[in-house]
């Protein structure tokens, strides 16, 4: 079976934090597999019930966040026996919730920072390490509800935002450092990409200025770093990717601490995906252009799951 001879949903938009990211980026995607003259028509997902078009051959999935990267989609579609772009129902799961994620990454030996789940249910307590550390709510992404608690009296608001999102909250050690993320397609990494913040945090104003009218990040890539040390942080990235089980592609973010050794953050499995973005700017820095790289995930998933 091939693209050409099937017909193509793309999925975007999504109930989540994040569903306009997830038309810019579904939006993106349609545009290139129409360039190629394939058949793919939008549909634009509004809640946890998807109506697709009759006779769709793949649903190519680009709804970031809640419902389209944490396992429900995929279930659905499964059930509905419809293939579907990247990671699977397992995969999925256990990279949106950062807790299991990390418990993946340490039982695997992939650096990452030290940290403790602190259940808030009772009302907010501290870490057993000492500021400055990170709070993230375990079930969110684009850095929805995550805050730098650099001295001890800013812990009880980061945790009651935090809160917001679920009770058992990711407290991880704060690691100073370059801000990387390596794109992985078909079990290879990616050059790494720098992200130069404007103010130091990269939020999700900086990350989509777009929508806050916020001043937007820089990118370098490949990132300015020596051989050695892009290794380590391409094996970094490819070893939690791995660890994951992750099907097909994912960005994998990590930190550059000033020995330089990488800690492994997250693997987001439904990477943005405008041409901007930063999977498909690792991709060009290769050769392999914005349509070239949608047509590879879709053949990769098509393959896997037909």
């Amino acid at each position: 079976m091939s693209l050409e001879s099937i017909k193509i949903a793309v999925l975007m938009g999504g109930p989540g934090s994040e569903r306009q990211v997830s038309l810019a980026s579904g939006a993106a995607v349609l545009k290139a597999l129409r360039e190629r003259g394939l058949n793919a028509e939008p549909v634009d997902v509004t809640s946890t019930t998807i109506d697709l078009p009759a006779g769709t051959g793949l649903a190519f999935n680009v709804i970031h966040g809640t419902f389209g990267e944490d396992g429900r989609l995929q279930e659905t579609l499964e059930a509905m026996g419809v293939p579907y772009t990247g990671a699977g129902v397992k995969s999925s799961r256990t990279a949106f919730d950062k807790n299991l994620a990390k418990a993946a990454f340490i039982a695997a030996g992939v650096p990452t920072p030290r940290a403790e789940i602190i259940d808030v249910s009772q009302g907010p307590r501290l870490p057993s390490f000492a500021a400055p550390f990170v709070v993230k709510p375990p079930r969110e992404g684009s850095s929805v509800g995550v805050n730098i608690v650099r001295s001890q009296d800013q812990a009880a608001k980061a945790m009651a935002d935090a809160a917001k999102y679920g009770d058992d909250i990711l407290v991880e050690e704060f690691v100073d450092g370059m801000e990387l993320t390596v794109g992985i397609v078909d079990d290879q990494a990616l050059p790494v990409v720098h992200i130069i913040p404007p103010e130091g945090v990269y939020d999700m104003a900086s990350k989509y200025p777009w929508l806050s009218g916020a001043k937007g990040s820089q990118y370098i890539c490949p990132a300015d770093l020596d051989a050695a040390t892009t290794r380590a942080v391409q094996e970094a990235a490819l070893a939690a990717h791995r660890s994951l089980g992750v099907e097909i592609y994912s960005r994998v973010d990590v930190l550059l601490d000033a020995n330089h050794r990488p800690f492994v953050l997250e693997a987001n499995t439904i990477p943005g995906m405008t041409e901007t973005s930063l999977l498909p700017k690792a991709a060009a820095a290769i050769g392999i252009s914005f349509g070239d790289l949608c047509a590879r995930i879709a053949e990769l998933s098509l393959a896997l799951r037909s």
